[in-house]
């Protein structure tokens, strides 16, 4: 989850709103791509998750980070929740989950030698304080109880409110893992579009990255349970959001849903002020009740908008939130998928005019689906592994337009991160069915193998 945002100073005109978002435009040439990959540490000897503080734990790690890798603090509280070197931030999730949110790069190329780097160093202090890595959608074992909240004012106020507004926040928080792929968009029609492609294909991505068939010792009967979760986390800022396929939708009509989502927070002087519930429109007239006759700032909306979880939102980029996180090979994947979607025209009206017709029941029933089926998922006799193969030979040919080479010219295009997926629709398996065949065979039910074969 987001640290801080940086938007701008007071907001005197609605119109800034959603002229923050249109600042985003960029020219095709300044199109980047920015890879976010969560995962989940534990301690070596008793697999048990890794506290806040101690000789194991995600302290430990952030300060072997910074002081042997040359990353620079970020603190909070007086205590250290993040690090910051060339673009890139390493941060907290609420259950000590350690994210990368990459620097934005012009190829997967090199977005794929961040990642390796970034796992490198990680798994170097993790040896050395005895802890471990592992890529899955969801914590396989860990109760809840088991999972230590980060000390960040902006998660205990989550954790309180998530309780009154849906089942699983408190799940989403602590005992899930996410990798997202942030791209940009170069005029407010372009946006549309890839929001509509976005949102329409993201079960797409859930079924080929599905990879949290286990929870809490045992399967759960999903191909993807931290899909599960977001169903029922909070239909305020969750799910498909329909309304994005209407006439007219545009950066304005982003901010009227951003609007209408309520509020988490405001932060001031480096604490979270509780504004649990309240409204920004509120917060425009001044007669926001946690802070009575202020008005906000851009920085205000920039955090704001970081408190809607739709399947893809809009920033001044778009993220894509569909995908469980994984082992490392998948997650140089994702960025290839969807910048072969997105960032080749004839690609992306392929892809367009693949989810044009499709209605908002039956972009719902591919999102259920996926969750539980995978590349299994059928919807109105189309089945998803023959979906899924039409997605990728649109994400092939947008590679191959984009030509972007790598390894000093040695590797002439990205197509080759596709691989690991292409195998997933060869195979009809995506990593959720490798862990339950591996659990059903030759673990015999011991689910503990898991973090000896597939840790990091």
């Amino acid at each position: 989850m987001s640290i801080p945002q940086s938007g701008g100073g007071p907001i005197e005109r609605r119109e800034q709103l959603a002229e923050y978002l249109s600042d985003g435009c960029k020219p095709r040439e300044d199109w980047r791509i920015g890879t976010e990959h969560e995962k989940f540490g534990y301690c070596k000897d008793t697999l048990l998750p890794i506290p806040y503080e101690g000789e194991r734990s995600v302290l430990a790690v952030l300060e072997g980070l910074r002081d042997g890798h040359g990353w620079e603090p970020i603190l909070e509280g007086g205590n250290l929740i993040g690090l910051q070197k060339d673009g890139a931030n390493v941060s907290l999730e609420p259950g000590g989950q350690l994210e990368l949110s990459g620097a934005p790069l012009e190829t997967i190329h090199q977005t794929c030698d961040e990642v390796n780097t970034h796992l490198v160093d990680v798994k170097d202090i993790a040896d050395k304080v005895g802890v471990g890595f592992i890529g899955l959608g969801a914590a396989p074992e860990w109760t809840h109880e088991q999972m230590p909240l980060m000390p960040k004012g902006r998660y205990k106020l989550m954790d309180a409110y998530m309780q009154k507004v849906g089942s699983m926040g408190r799940v989403m928080m602590r005992r899930t893992c996410t990798v997202q792929v942030n791209l940009d968009f170069g005029s407010e029609a372009d946006m549309v579009q890839k929001m509509r492609v976005a949102i329409a294909l993201q079960p797409v991505a859930t079924a080929l990255f599905a990879n949290s068939p286990f929870f809490e010792g045992k399967p759960n009967g999903h191909k993807s349970w931290r899909s599960r979760v977001w169903r029922d986390l909070d239909p305020a800022r969750t799910g498909m959001i329909p309304f994005i396929f209407e006439d007219g939708f545009g950066f304005e009509r982003w901010v009227d849903y951003a609007l209408d989502v309520p509020m988490y927070f405001v932060y001031r002087d480096g604490e979270y002020i509780d504004a649990l519930g309240q409204s920004f429109r509120d917060f425009l007239e001044g007669k926001l009740p946690a802070l009575p006759g202020e008005t906000p700032t851009l920085s205000d909306w920039a955090d704001h908008l970081t408190t809607a979880f739709p399947e893809a939102r809009v920033k001044k980029y778009i993220e894509m939130r569909g995908a469980d996180g994984g082992p490392w090979r998948r997650l140089c994947a994702l960025p290839a998928l969807w910048v072969g979607l997105m960032y080749d025209q004839t690609a992306l009206d392929a892809a367009w005019d693949m989810v044009k017709d499709w209605d908002a029941e039956t972009r719902e029933a591919w999102r259920v689906e996926a969750s539980v089926m995978g590349l299994q998922a059928v919807v109105g006799g189309r089945r998803m592994l023959d979906l899924a193969g039409e997605v990728l030979a649109i994400a092939r040919e947008g590679l191959r337009a984009r030509a972007k080479p790598g390894a000093g010219g040695m590797v002439p295009d990205e197509r080759h991160f596709l691989h690991a997926l292409e195998d997933s629709v060869t195979d009809h398996k995506v990593p959720a069915d490798e862990l339950l065949e591996r659990y059903q065979g030759e673990w015999n039910g011991d689910l503990s193998r898991i973090y000896e074969e597939f840790a990091y």
